[in-house]
């Protein structure tokens, strides 16, 4: 009997081991949990492969929505892009955070990292500086809403340096106006940065000399009429700011 078993118990065996074989095969691998993706996207992050984790927190996000580690994915994602230098997938990835959870603890650095991206966004002065006004915009409403907040504080300095690229951008476009003769722009922009950037006196300054010689310049273009007109607003201004 017991030589008989033995054959039996072996093609048992071999029939079992078969098939473990074939549904490892063929048979998809079982999907990872919303906690495996996570600590897979966090290490990958660790590792500076930027390119993975956006993968795995992707992931996590279409597979896992209503997971805890979704959500902390979420704000993963955003900065994987952003230390990618992927600006634009940054911008929609945080933004979109604020406004799925717009009550969440993290909202102050979320609204920083927005205006952080759009400033690493910035070029040359001679562009438009679209992002730099949108940047400036969220970190006045992170120091508004959230005063106490450590991000609020480093606010500040960067609010600085996107006022002065504003300001630069004026002076740059004026000055084309002035080396073009265009001294009727040149002066309105000149006039501008005087009345909006109180805050960066070197430019203020440059301005205020350089409105100076516009409008004089401006006055030889324009009747007799005009001149006045234009006379007795300037010499309120320059009164104003001077």
């Amino acid at each position: 009997m017991r030589r008989l078993l033995a054959p039996v118990l072996f093609v048992v065996l071999l029939a079992l081991g078969g098939c473990i074989w074939i549904d490892s095969y063929f048979l998809p691998p079982p999907e990872d949990t919303a906690q495996e993706l996570y600590e897979a996207g966090v290490a990958a992050m660790n590792e500076k492969d930027y390119g993975d984790a956006q993968e795995y927190f992707s992931k996590l996000k279409d597979r896992f929505p209503f997971s805890p580690f979704s959500l902390k994915g979420e704000l993963a994602l955003g900065d994987a892009y952003f230390l990618d230098g992927d600006y634009v997938f940054a911008l929609d990835a945080y933004k979109e955070f604020e406004a799925l959870h717009p009550s969440n603890e993290n909202i102050p650095y979320v609204l920083y990292q927005i205006a952080n991206t759009d400033m690493s966004m910035f070029r040359t002065i001679d562009r438009r500086q679209e992002n730099v006004k949108e940047g400036l915009e969220y970190l006045y409403r992170l120091k508004e809403t959230y005063p106490q907040s450590q991000y609020a504080e480093a606010a500040t300095d960067m609010i600085a340096k996107g006022r002065r690229i504003l300001a630069e951008h004026e002076i740059f476009v004026a000055d084309f106006f002035w080396r073009t003769d265009q001294y009727g722009p040149a002066w309105h922009r000149y006039q501008y940065v005087v009345e909006n950037f109180s805050d960066i006196p070197d430019l203020r300054e440059y301005a205020i000399k350089r409105a100076e010689y516009s409008y004089f310049e401006y006055q030889k273009t324009l009747s007799e009429e005009e001149r006045l007109r234009v006379q007795g607003s300037w010499t309120r201004w320059l009164k104003q700011w001077l």
